[in-house]
């Protein structure tokens, strides 16, 4: 039973993993208000501290709402467990004063310490505080999931045991958008996605210093920015005079097609030790869509795309620049990267082949 107040429209990963489930043979209910806040709306709660009171009152009555919902279905068809989704850190805690004897599933694709600290925001009181609601969440959890092999190191060692790396995977209509793709035209220009919420681990203003060193190369490149975010004006200033397509508003219903329409999509240029420690879900996506994919050099990264990939320094504008002209002036290139990055994701990034691991965990851990 799905449990708790994710969006499965703005944060896919939790579908991707519910469609991997089913796949495994599990019958999947959901019981949840979607909450219309992003990563960045939770964000700003550590900036406005006083806004909590509110959102807790709120949540409380949600809480209570979902408790009823699912108690009645578990009377019916008791579920072998309770998936709690993204951002459930405190959805999870109260799963479990709800479900005291359930197994719980809590997919901890992001911990909130690590998040404050990779946005630079939050006092030493805050990060406390956001450290011991990391903790009290994980602790709630009887499975916890997690997106990289570096991720399930932060989970505290004692928990290990319990933790289940999953990929983040790309939905299917990713993989349906490749078929929409077109070949590139032998001689026109390059054309390069990037589909962001323009936070510190992602670079944006890494990929705009290069967008703007090609431009002063005269490297013929078309660029596509979609999304805003916190680094958003930096990356503005980096273009300079460089021309590029930035479409603010993220449409999550039609972004497949978009990036699909594209040779490159790019990955994330950060140097935070966040930044090193996830594979993004652009990565997935853009394989899943056929492109080849450009992102930089790490470990999670060549981990999830192997030789599927282009890599580059991390926080290296002048690297990516010559990364980029190098697959502007040879097509055969682009089109060997993105077949190769499209099998990847057929192998590896699927619903079934992501969430194998946590079915097993849940058979496991569900037997009477």
């Amino acid at each position: 039973m799905g449990w708790g107040t994710y969006n499965v429209d703005r944060h896919p990963r939790v579908g991707i993993l519910f469609d991997g489930l089913e796949a495994h043979g599990f019958s999947v209910r959901h019981v949840t208000e979607p909450s219309a806040q992003s990563t960045s709306d939770r964000v700003e709660l550590v900036r406005k501290p006083w806004r909590i009171v509110g959102l807790a009152l709120s949540l409380l009555g949600t809480w209570a709402r979902l408790a009823r919902r699912g108690r009645a279905i578990r009377k019916a068809e008791r579920p072998d467990c309770i998936v709690v989704g993204y951002l459930g850190h405190a959805d999870v805690i109260a799963a479990r004063l709800a479900f005291p004897r359930s197994v719980i599933v809590l997919d901890h694709l992001v911990f909130a310490l690590d998040t404050a600290r990779d946005r630079g925001i939050g006092s030493g009181p805050i990060r406390l505080a956001l450290r011991a609601l990391d903790r009290l969440a994980l602790a709630c959890a009887s499975i916890i999931v997690v997106d990289t092999e570096e991720h399930a190191r932060m989970v505290p060692r004692r928990r290990q045991r319990d933790t289940v790396v999953a990929a983040v995977g790309a939905p299917r209509q990713w993989y349906d958008a490749a078929a929409t793709r077109t070949p590139r035209a032998d001689g026109g220009p390059l054309s390069v996605v990037f589909f962001a919420l323009f936070t510190p681990l992602q670079g944006a203003p890494v990929i705009a210093a290069a967008l703007a060193e090609l431009h002063r190369r005269g490297v013929p490149i078309s660029a596509t920015f979609e999304g805003t975010g916190q680094d958003a004006e930096e990356a503005r200033r980096a273009l300079g005079e460089a021309p590029i397509e930035w479409n603010e508003r993220l449409g999550f219903s039609g972004l497949p097609e978009v990036v699909a329409s594209h040779d490159v999509c790019l990955g994330i240029f950060g140097t935070s030790e966040k930044a090193l420690n996830v594979a993004p879900n652009k990565l997935f996506q853009g394989a899943a869509a056929g492109c080849c994919i450009v992102t930089s050099d790490t470990e999670p990264q060549r981990r999830a795309l192997g030789d599927a990939g282009v890599y580059v320094p991390a926080g290296d504008p002048l690297a990516l620049a010559d990364a980029l002209e190098r697959l502007a002036r040879d097509p055969e290139a682009v089109r060997d990267a993105s077949t190769a990055a499209h099998r990847r994701a057929l192998d590896a990034f699927s619903p079934t082949v992501v969430a194998a691991d946590l079915a097993a965990a849940i058979i496991a851990r569900a037997k009477p």
